[in-house]
């Protein structure tokens, strides 16, 4: 696993530039534009499992559900910030995307440090030391689970 770290207010044209809106749909399509005008080597080197941490304010901006699907894609595991942009957590929620607030393990990470995570307890670990966050609520873990708000309504439907 490999932690990414950027600062306060990552936009949604930083996540994945809104030139191609109207070009990439697909998450095979978006995934090649990834945070390309942020960190240009991002695309080609995230891995599933992968973190990123960010600062304040992250994901503000259009509320275009590209960055959220192709970050769900490659895999990220989990993104914890200071913040985050409204529109972005509900984004992320619907994709199944972990989304974390937690300033203090921001703060605390270092470059190289191990992170976990135990989202049921609201618990992260960073280099050894845990941090608490809010405790999400079933319904959110349960969509996450389920791989986004689709997967969760289907199922639920399915089992009426």
């Amino acid at each position: 696993m490999k932690v990414w770290k950027y600062g306060d207010d990552i936009n949604t044209d930083m996540l994945f530039p809104g030139k191609y809106t109207y070009t990439c749909s697909t998450a095979e399509e978006i995934k090649p534009h990834l945070l390309e005008d942020l960190d240009a080597d991002f695309a080609g080197s995230v891995t599933s499992g992968d973190v990123i941490f960010g600062g304040k304010n992250f994901g503000c901006g259009s509320s275009r559900e590209q960055p959220t699907l192709g970050l769900k894609a490659v895999g990220i595991q989990a993104i914890v910030a200071k913040s985050f942009a409204r529109i972005f957590y509900r984004s992320s929620i619907n994709q199944g995307l972990l989304l974390v607030e937690c300033p203090e393990a921001v703060d605390a990470y270092n470059a190289g440090d191990p992170v976990t995570f135990d989202a049921q307890n609201g618990k992260i670990t960073v280099a050894g030391k845990e941090f608490s966050f809010p405790k999400l609520p079933p319904e959110i873990l349960a969509i996450r689970d389920a791989g986004g708000l689709l997967p969760y309504t289907r199922a639920a439907l399915k089992n009426r």
